[in-house]
């Protein structure tokens, strides 16, 4: 098991999805990928359309909250590999788990990865 500190999980849990959201955009754009793609991976890891997306950002809602609200795909267990330092099959802590499938959706879509790869039909 990859353990991450009681300290780095709470700071993800309290972090807010409004403040890491405009870093997900800066980092698919700089790669040549849209907002629209963005939204199409949140979408399919959380459930949230891109309104719902908007009044959780405009709600400053933490990841905790994010993450409680959501619906998490049924193949996101398929998402792996190392991400942060971490290998994310091995994280023990659920929320650290999720946000870390989102961080490694991300990665995927900015590195260039076909949509049906990474949305893991």
């Amino acid at each position: 098991m990859s353990t991450t500190t009681p300290e780095h999980n709470q700071r993800i849990a309290v972090m807010t999805f409004a403040s890491v959201y405009p870093h997900y955009v800066t980092k698919v754009e700089k790669k040549g990928r849209t907002v629209d793609e963005l939204h199409q991976v949140i979408e399919w890891l959380t459930g949230f359309d891109t309104k719902k997306l908007q009044e959780l950002m405009d709600e400053k809602v933490t990841f905790k909250t994010f993450f409680e609200q959501a619906t998490i795909h049924k193949n996101a267990h398929l998402i792996k590999g190392v991400i942060c330092g971490y290998r994310i099959e091995d994280l023990d802590n659920e929320l650290t788990k999720k946000v870390r499938y989102l961080d490694k959706l991300v990665d995927e879509l900015a590195k260039g990865r076909k949509m049906e790869k990474i949305l893991r039909t």
